[in-house]
């Protein structure tokens, strides 16, 4: 036997088949793991998948309106207050003069229940309203105003002049309210008596509204001339002085 014959191909425990089939397994496997898509991007992970799923179901939750999940209502507690930063303290709205606090009030008292009528100018038609730009009744005693705005008014007015029936006005005013708005056409559309009808004086004039004889009817230049030709009882304010423009309250001194 020579020296070729006597070593074997391969070893008689090595199986063939058995081998070649791990070998292609494992070159499968390989390639499942490094595999790359055309365009050289890696394939999407799960959970980047499963992420995108759940950011549409919260998406659609919110905007089909579907359940609490969002609510406002759950999500923020009543009576909670952000505190302010260290060193920052709240003074809330800035002092005004008396009387530029009272006339930002009345002046949207104005818009609403009386432009209509007497034009933003004050100076009505000339037909059927009557101006309030340099009326004496405006710029006169206060209870004769107030006994207009409240009751309203039939008749003729301070010209002499009837415009028909001005309808009451106090549904729904509030003394300040009628402060305001008081003092905003004493103070405005060229009118410009300088003082303040307060809050106080308001709430006596729905007092003296309240006992007047024909209470619940207009008013008319007769009663007016008879028993309003008065100002309205309530200490003076100084026009220059600070309030709250909110409460129309004096304003609190700063702390030192």
């Amino acid at each position: 036997m020579s020296q070729h014959d006597s070593k074997p191909d391969l070893e008689e425990s090595i199986n063939v088949s058995e081998a070649h089939g791990r070998l292609v397994r494992d070159i499968a496997a390989s390639a499942r793991e490094k595999r790359i898509v055309e365009g050289g991007s890696e394939p999407i992970s799960a959970w980047v998948l499963a992420a995108c799923g759940v950011a549409v179901l919260v998406a659609g939750g919110i905007l089909g309106g579907a359940g609490e999940l969002f609510s406002y209502n759950t999500t923020y507690r009543p009576g909670y207050e952000r505190t302010p930063p260290p060193g920052v303290v709240d003074t809330g709205p800035q002092p005004k003069e008396a009387l530029a606090a009272y006339m930002a009030k009345g002046a949207k008292i104005y818009s609403a229940k009386c432009n209509g009528c007497h034009g933003a100018d004050a100076k009505g038609d000339g037909a059927n309203f009557p101006s309030l730009a340099g009326s004496t009744w405006i710029t006169g005693d206060t209870q004769r105003l107030a006994m207009i705005i409240l009751n309203g008014l039939q008749g003729p007015t301070s010209t002499g002049k009837t415009y028909g029936v001005m309808p009451p006005q106090g549904v729904g005013l509030s003394a300040a309210d009628l402060a305001g708005i008081m003092t905003y056409v004493r103070n405005h559309f060229g009118n410009s008596t300088g003082d303040v009808v307060t809050t106080e004086m308001a709430k006596a004039a729905f007092e003296i509204s309240a006992t007047r004889g024909n209470a619940g009817q207009m008013t008319s230049a007769t009663e007016l001339d008879a028993d309003h030709a008065k100002a309205l009882p309530g200490e003076p304010l100084d026009p220059k002085a600070l309030l709250d423009p909110v409460s129309l309250a004096p304003a609190t001194a700063p702390a030192p």
